[in-house]
């Protein structure tokens, strides 16, 4: 079963949840022959605070 685990710096719309699982979910079942029903997708919404570039905390968009 192809799982698949999406970070992301910030909060998704669900439109965009669901929209970024339907096209990852096409691709890996085209790809891979596995049934769509087989793949799991995980996004994880992360706070912009947890996460760092170039040593330095990710500033939120305003």
């Amino acid at each position: 079963m192809p799982y698949v685990n999406i970070r992301v710096a910030g909060k998704l719309t669900k439109g965009q949840k669901e929209k970024i699982s339907r096209g990852v979910t096409d691709v890996i079942a085209k790809e891979t022959g596995k049934p769509p029903e087989a793949i799991l997708i995980f996004i994880d919404e992360v706070a912009h605070e947890n996460i760092a570039k170039n040593g330095e905390l990710l500033i939120p968009p305003k």
